[in-house]
């Protein structure tokens, strides 16, 4: 007998494996299967905020924020800069802003920079600091420049 996931579970566990692939980009000591765990719980998650009862496209795009981000840490710049593009896609489309947009462009700015194109890295970057110096809330803003200044 098999687990039946209904719409709570799959809120809880899109929120479980959000918080494990960052458990594992705070640790200091990664392996390689930590980096395929990571990879795979920032995946995971995306797709259980898909089936949650509680999805929107914010849960969208900060999920391929997250994929994009892991990626960028990794050093696999086609991944990075794909997921990247497609988080600015959904961005745009929805007319995102605040804390999503900054996230957007910072997912840009980080993508170019380990494809080596760092006029495009510089260009996403000045738009990330516009838009970071735009956040409203204190917190989201001291989180946000948090991880804009993360490795």
């Amino acid at each position: 007998m098999g687990l039946i996931m209904n719409n709570n579970n799959h809120h809880y566990m899109a929120i479980e494996m959000n918080n494990q692939t960052w458990s594992f980009l705070d640790k200091k000591d990664r392996n390689e299967q930590d980096d395929m765990r990571m990879i795979n719980y920032a995946k995971v998650s995306l797709y259980h905020w898909r089936k949650s009862d509680k999805y929107s496209i914010i849960n969208e795009q900060r999920g391929k924020w997250l994929i994009s981000h892991v990626y960028a840490i990794l050093g696999k710049s086609d991944e990075a800069l794909s997921y990247a593009k497609e988080t600015l896609k959904i961005t745009e489309d929805n007319n995102l802003k605040d804390f999503d947009l900054a996230y957007a462009y910072e997912a840009m700015a980080r993508a170019y920079s380990i494809t080596n194109n760092q006029n495009e890295s510089k260009e996403w970057y000045k738009k990330t600091k516009v838009a970071a110096d735009l956040i409203e809330g204190k917190k989201d803003k001291e989180y946000f420049l948090l991880d804009l200044n993360s490795k």
